[in-house]
């Protein structure tokens, strides 16, 4: 198939409304009904396998696109029956068509990850610290050498690189190892940052340093502290222009790997701004939907004025290409880090350098203070997420929730649950009881799974993203990818290749272990394309708009390689995307297999 280089066509879509107090007869609508038929279609895609994901999972072999939106779903010959002079027809040639894939979880600030240097790889220590001695020789002594997400439960060793070995790769420099609110510090960093054994949090926010049992001294280990240390960038910084782009080049390898649409959960004011002058200008490739950062330190008062302030943005009534949906906030540490908070102590771990016995990880709001928030975002219809890893943090939530649904409904917001790892079965049937949605990350069973059942064991590891049991109890789970840094969906810090989070969900299957992590949570294909459409669309309130191939809806849809209903299960992670379709318009276009 050729590229086609569609003409600008004119949307003519005649509404029939039902009958209104009786003054509608049906001999009316029957004539508009005629009169909308005959307007012929802009794109038929025929002789395909065109999965539409609305309730019954039909599947038809064509499609009419009108303008932006669907105009007709069904066989070849009824389809192709819309077709006018101008009409561009596609022979699909037997190849599958999907919704256009939804992303529910990125962070797309990762695009400037690279923009200084490129980063390796990072699978073992000797790789985390060969990049210290490197960045070492190239920079000035004195300025810092910074390393983000790189996950100690991805490296082959398991554990934070030491204080010692930082001090030794790089004498000179102040060494950050930083894992979101927890790092690693070289001597140096410490110094820098007046962080001794004396410090003590007074903030009124979580975390604590980890201090040598004998002698007092830090180890250079902190937990949910990084916002203590004093480091200053190094490197070539980007202007807003090189932001703008780098985020563009991102927006359109999401494009490439078959998503339309991706939840930015943890948007800044500028980037909003930014996101919103791609809008302007007709430049963005996917649709965006928002969650606005909000801090959760200081006043309570303040905090509850600053989500309704949020309710008040432009873009909260903003249009299905770019719409604020809701807040988010941060409820506990990770599971990467050792800091999720737990129902039950983590254990003494060397692997997460935990030798409290009694620990069980970092909650950031105490009850008294989340319930407040949940209630103000509710109450301006404003969708409230939080990062809420550990079990503990996932009751503590659902807790505020159900609290706040004895007062107003909550259900209409969609209320959200980011990445929502470790459950139970308590928490599996309330969330479905509330209408709670939870957006989980495949990547990070794949990618993390060895280092979980080393350190937790099979049994505590059962509701571990449980996703045939929430999917059973009648719940709302979508994919998303945590997406944090790099450009490119196999290369990137949490992968963002939908095709692969789709076999995750299915195999269940762990990078580095070899048994599948509890086979009875796994996924039907058919759930598993549920999960990154039409659940997807719920979870980013667009669900009236996109997400399953529906005549009405918008014309969001991809051209996959190879059938993902019938292809050998571990095909699965290698497909493809030949054509990404956005409201109607051709936005991506692979290379044709032979």
């Amino acid at each position: 198939m050729n590229r086609i280089h569609w003409g600008s066509a004119v949307l003519a879509r005649i509404c029939i409304l039902a009958c209104v107090a009786g003054m509608v007869s049906a001999g009316l609508a029957s004539s508009l009904a005629g009169e909308a038929a005959e307007v012929p279609a802009d794109i038929i895609l025929h002789n395909g396998r065109i999965v539409t994901v609305d309730r019954q999972f039909s599947i038809a072999s064509a499609i009419a696109i009108r303008g932006e939106r669907i105009a007709k779903v069904g066989s070849d010959a009824g389809v192709l029956a819309t077709r006018g002079p101008r009409t561009a027809v596609v022979d699909l040639e037997g190849r599958m068509v999907l919704p256009g894939l939804i992303d529910s979880h990125v962070h797309p600030r990762g695009a400037l990850t690279e923009f200084d240097h490129p980063i390796p790889t990072m699978e073992s220590i000797a790789d985390v610290l060969a990049y210290v001695r490197a960045r070492a020789q190239a920079l000035e002594p004195g300025q810092w050498i910074l390393i983000r997400q790189v996950f100690i439960t991805r490296l082959r060793e398991q554990r934070y690189p030491t204080r010692a070995e930082l001090d030794a790769a790089a004498p000179r420099h102040p060494v950050v190892f930083s894992t979101g609110p927890d790092a690693s510090l070289s001597t140096l960093a410490l110094e820098l940052s007046a962080i001794d054994r004396d410090f003590k949090v007074t903030d009124g926010g979580p975390g604590h340093i980890e201090k040598d049992p004998q002698t007092g001294e830090p180890t250079g280990i902190l937990r949910s502290c990084t916002r203590y240390v004093k480091m200053k960038p190094a490197g070539r910084q980007p202007t807003e222009a090189d932001q703008y782009e780098r985020t563009l080049d991102l927006f359109r390898d999401y494009s490439a790997n078959g998503l339309t649409t991706v939840a930015d959960r943890d948007a800044s004011p500028d980037a909003i701004r930014r996101y919103q002058r791609m809008h302007d200008q007709r430049a963005l490739p996917v649709r965006v939907a928002i969650s606005h950062s909000i801090a959760t330190l200081g006043p309570l008062d303040d905090i509850q004025e600053k989500i309704r302030a949020v309710a008040r943005h432009p873009l909260f009534q903003g249009d299905p290409m770019l719409r604020i949906i809701g807040i988010k906030v941060y409820l506990d540490g990770g599971m990467l880090t050792g800091s999720a908070y737990m129902r039950e102590p983590w254990g003494v771990s060397k692997i997460y350098s935990i030798t409290d016995p009694e620990y069980r990880g970092v909650l950031f709001i105490p009850r008294d203070r989340l319930i407040p928030m949940v209630r103000a975002a509710v109450e301006c219809n404003l969708q409230f997420t939080a990062h809420t890893v550990g079990d503990g943090a996932v009751h503590a939530l659902l807790d505020a929730y159900a609290e706040v649904d004895k007062e107003i409904p909550i259900r209409a917001t969609q209320p959200c649950i980011s990445h929502s790892n470790f459950m139970s079965r308590e928490a599996v049937e309330q969330s479905a009881l509330l209408g709670v949605c939870l957006d989980i990350q495949p990547a990070w069973l794949y990618l993390d799974a060895h280092t979980l059942v080393r350190h937790f064991g099979e049994e505590r590891l059962r509701y571990f993203q449980p996703l045939a049991s929430i999917f059973a109890a009648g719940g709302i789970a979508g994919g998303g990818s945590d997406h944090m840094q790099k450009i490119g969906a196999m290369r990137a810090i949490n992968l963002y290749h939908p095709f692969l989070g789709m076999w995750v969900a299915i195999t269940r299957q762990s990078k580095w272990h070899n048994a599948p992590l509890h086979l009875e949570e796994a996924l039907t294909r058919e759930q598993a394309i549920r999960f990154y459409t039409a659940n997807n669309a719920r979870i980013v309130r667009l669900e009236n708009e996109v997400g399953t191939l529906e005549a009405g809806k918008r014309a969001d849809l991809i051209v996959v390689d190879r059938d993902l209903l019938t292809c050998a299960v571990d095909d699965l992670r290698d497909a493809r995307v030949l054509r990404t379709y956005l409201d109607g318009r051709l936005v991506y276009e692979g290379i044709q297999p032979d």
